[in-house]
């Protein structure tokens, strides 16, 4: 065994003149230049291999829109199907949805054969019933001066409704039907 030779019966000598490191961690580094341009890299495969739909792409934008500060969001304080008695024999039960802000409610009856509902307090108002990705714009309704509304409109999948009166634009939750 020669000078150099260590305990382990390997030559250590030239360990730190070969320049490579020894710890792996000195190897991986924190240089944040090669994260940005690895996560770079990852963004333009998942771009190509991967691509956002179009219709998906714009729904984002559009709910990104409703970040407005003169939208208020109605808050969902009743569901037929959370709080409702289950009615023996019924089929096809309709779906109760009652939401609220402070100086507005909106019920809503959802069934096989369409939607219907009203405003309180009683005003007019025009109402587009939001749906996923669509290819046109919303369907719109109109509430009478009485507040009601209906539209033989068979909802799917999530839905919401924008509100738009005179002094207010409301935006109820998403709900799936």
């Amino acid at each position: 065994m020669n000078g150099a030779d260590g305990m382990d019966g390997f030559d250590h000598t030239n360990d730190e003149l070969d320049g490579e490191p020894d710890d792996l961690t000195e190897a991986e580094g924190d240089d944040p230049l090669d994260d940005d341009l690895l996560e770079e890299t990852l963004r333009q495969a998942a771009a190509i291999m991967d691509p956002v739909p179009a219709q998906l792409q714009q729904t984002a934008v559009e709910a990104y829109a409703l970040h407005s500060l003169d939208t208020q969001l109605a808050e969902l304080t009743f569901d037929s199907l959370v709080h409702g008695i289950p009615v023996r024999g019924a089929e096809d039960a309709p779906r109760m949805l009652t939401f609220h802000t402070a100086e507005l409610t909106v019920d809503i009856e959802v069934t096989a054969h369409g939607l219907m509902g009203q405003v309180l307090p009683p005003q007019e108002a025009s109402i587009e019933v939001l749906s996923g990705p669509q290819p046109t714009s919303p369907p719109t309704l109109t509430a009478d001066d009485m507040g009601r509304f209906t539209a033989d409109l068979h909802v799917t999948g999530p839905f919401a409704l924008r509100l738009r009166t005179d002094a207010e634009t409301v935006m109820t939750e998403w709900l799936r039907v």
